[in-house]
């Protein structure tokens, strides 16, 4: 490491103070800064000038790690859990109104949103990755625990829900328009490649809170 980049560390390292993740965020732009110092092939006398150009102040980088402390993971945990719950919600919602009470605009819409269940998934998709995302860009290299645990109460309705339909336990024929062949395995994969997708979104997150 260069006089320029130590100086920087240093001073990141006092600005940050007892930062609950003070080391992990350290780790983080050191990988960051060691990376395009060496692509750019930077002097030691001008390598803190560039760092402060690419990053911004020690200050300035502090200043945001500690605002992004106050969103805690319990806060994120429960947000993700509770959009998931209310996607199920709306679905079940639908399909009791449509087979119950016969409205026009309800039978429109059941059209509609049966007749596409690719796009159905699709979006469900870009929910889980960019719960991933999310959770990487708040809470940066420590954030791959809060991850698994919000990932693990948010499947949670879709595994009650898979069970349900499989064993007959709701009116199965109600769901008869999506329960196709190709859509139920697509269910089970989708189901199987949630995680991966989180992930993924977790990592490009982690990357953008840099």
């Amino acid at each position: 490491m260069n006089a320029g980049e130590d100086r920087f560390f240093q001073e990141l390292s006092d600005v940050l103070g007892k930062h609950p993740d003070k080391d992990q965020i350290l780790l983080e732009y050191r990988s960051h800064v060691y990376e395009f110092l060496q692509e750019e092939k930077i002097s030691s006398d001008e390598s803190y000038e560039e760092i402060v150009k690419r990053l911004g102040t020690p200050e300035e980088i502090a200043a945001i790690w500690k605002e992004e402390a106050k969103v805690t993971p319990k806060k994120m945990q429960i947000l993700f859990v509770v959009l998931n719950i209310l996607i199920f919600l709306g679905g079940i919602t639908l399909t009791i109104a449509y087979n119950v009470f016969q409205l026009e605009w309800i039978e429109v819409m059941w059209d509609r949103l049966t007749a596409a269940p690719t796009i159905i998934i699709m979006i469900y998709m870009v929910f889980w990755g960019l719960l991933g995302y999310e959770i990487g860009k708040e809470f940066g290299s420590g954030g791959l625990k809060i991850l698994r645990k919000t990932f693990t109460y948010a499947i949670i309705p879709n595994l009650i829900l898979m069970y349900l339909i499989v064993f007959k336990l709701i009116p199965h024929e109600w769901f008869q328009p999506l329960l196709s062949g190709p859509f139920i395995i697509a269910c089970m994969v989708l189901t199987i490649v949630l995680y991966p997708i989180s992930w993924i979104g977790y990592r490009w997150g982690r990357k953008a809170s840099v």
